[in-house]
């Protein structure tokens, strides 16, 4: 089972959290086009490698963070707040 650092309450078992899918997604402008707003509801990237994740602590705190993931080995690189740049990552493939 995946364990996850909580920023908030500490190390748990994935089962008390739930990913909210990409993070770092730019809502397009209110005169935005039919094609710009599908793209930001339903075009995310799916890489082999690290992905930026938002995940919330639903069965604990209830607070959302983010989460660079490898998602070839599933390890976690980093929790950092929603509000936060993007950490300097180490190496994804250890």
């Amino acid at each position: 089972m995946l364990q996850i650092d909580c920023p908030w309450c500490g190390r748990r078992d994935e089962d008390e959290f739930h990913c909210g899918g990409q993070s770092h997604i730019q809502r397009p402008m209110l005169d935005c086009s039919d094609a710009e707003w599908g793209d930001y509801l339903f075009m995310r990237i799916n890489p082999k490698g690290v992905s930026l994740e938002r995940w919330r602590h639903t069965y604990g705190c209830r607070q959302w963070f983010n989460v660079a993931r490898d998602t070839v080995t599933h390890r976690i690189l980093a929790v950092y707040g929603m509000t936060d740049p993007v950490p300097a990552l180490p190496e994804a493939r250890a």
